[in-house]
């Protein structure tokens, strides 16, 4: 199978990360924070050593400031619904998965004032629209790195400097671009960034995080155990603790970990050049077949290795099985989770077919995958 869905979840991992994964069910077991045995040390260790390599990797200067959640989605709700109340103005844009939709619609249901930013048909946001916006007095700026529809990516330094001037929040969705964009959270002023621990960093699904500034009042979605001040029976108000209550995945986080580890020995810019290599040839391939129509950036310049597309006359979902069983090629179709980008690019009633190469891919995957969607675009020229 050639496996062109990493935008969902990436496959295969680093061999590092089974290993990992598997060492840490067999060999440890412990849980960490809840108990002084040798087993609970070495897991409370696995997590440590996680904050550490997500803190190199992102510029984060407090690792503690990392909270392990369960993916990008569970980050961004703890992060919008922790910090944000009915009465705040919000800003984003119309680029956002459900995963920023859904919260804030649950808000302004509830009477915040939501100003959506419509972004032109390549996924771009406006930003001086996004000014305008903020220079109302908005609690917060809430957007996506890069959209997991076109691949567009966003411009996040220029907005995290508007929010520091407007005295905004600016809380970013880093679900599509941690691990292989540059991410800098001091360079670009994020004070809360959610990220997915089962894509670009090749962790295992269940993992994810969400780093806080330091100063930033968030208020927890769930309270419980922490295994510290156990006389007490209110949350702790430290992080990670106050974020973190129950049982943490550690074994998906020794996962995560190594994912992390190899990004950071193979050179997250030298993983970044191949995928979009692989994108560039993709997209100029599909450009090439007549029945074809490629959305987001043309340019690999300003976009991730996210490639939607659809084949003229013939259903997403129709293309996406026929990929599946015939050629064997794995990839999505649908709404991929974003209505509000489908909006904005026209592809709502459609949806659309998408190919995300990662790491693992070769240039001969997406010859194949050219080459299948070539002899489907022909079943309609001739058909």
């Amino acid at each position: 199978m050639i496996y062109l869905d990493n935008a969902a979840t990436t496959w295969p991992k680093p061999e590092e990360v089974y290993l990992a994964v598997d060492t840490c069910l067999r060999g440890i077991g412990g849980n960490p924070g809840r108990g002084g045995h040798g087993n609970a040390r070495m897991a409370g260790h696995i997590l440590y050593q996680a904050r550490e390599a997500l803190a190199q990797l992102l510029n984060i200067k407090q690792p503690t400031n990392i909270i392990f959640t369960y993916n990008a989605t569970d980050a961004l709700n703890t992060a919008i619904l922790g910090s944000l109340k009915a009465v705040d103005h919000i800003v984003t844009t119309s680029m956002e998965h459900n995963a920023i939709a859904r919260p804030l619609r649950s808000l302004e249901k509830c009477g915040t004032n939501l100003t959506v930013v419509v972004s032109d048909k390549q996924g771009r946001t406006d930003l001086s629209a996004v000014e305008q916006a903020l220079k109302t007095g908005a609690k917060a700026v809430v957007m996506s790195h890069a959209s997991n529809v076109t691949g567009t990516i966003m411009s996040i330094a220029e907005v995290g400097a508007m929010a520091v001037q407007y005295g905004s929040l600016f809380i970013v969705d880093a679900a599509q671009t941690a691990g292989v964009e540059m991410i800098d959270v001091e360079q670009m002023n994020i004070d809360m960034l959610a990220f997915s621990g089962h894509k670009g960093l090749f962790g295992p699904q269940g993992t994810g995080g969400l780093y806080v500034r330091p100063g930033v009042e968030i208020s927890p979605l769930r309270y419980g155990g922490t295994g510290s001040l156990s006389e007490l029976d209110i949350q702790p108000e430290f992080l990670p603790d106050r974020l973190e209550s129950g049982t943490p995945n550690t074994p998906g986080i020794a996962g995560l970990l190594a994912g992390v580890k190899f990004i950071l020995k193979t050179g997250q810019e030298n993983i970044r050049v191949k995928e979009l290599e692989l994108a560039k040839k993709l997209i100029d391939g599909l450009n090439n077949i007549p029945e074809v129509e490629v959305y987001g950036p043309i340019s690999t310049n300003d976009r991730t290795a996210v490639v939607s597309f659809n084949i003229e006359g013939m259903d997403g979902g129709e293309v996406a099985h026929l990929l599946d069983s015939e050629f064997e090629i794995a990839c999505r179709a649908g709404l991929h989770c974003a209505p509000w980008a489908h909006r904005t690019i026209g592809t709502i009633n459609t949806g659309t077919v998408r190919f995300s190469p990662g790491y693992f891919n070769s240039k001969e995957d997406v010859d194949n995958a050219l080459a299948a969607v070539n002899a489907l675009g022909r079943r309609r020229r001739f058909k």
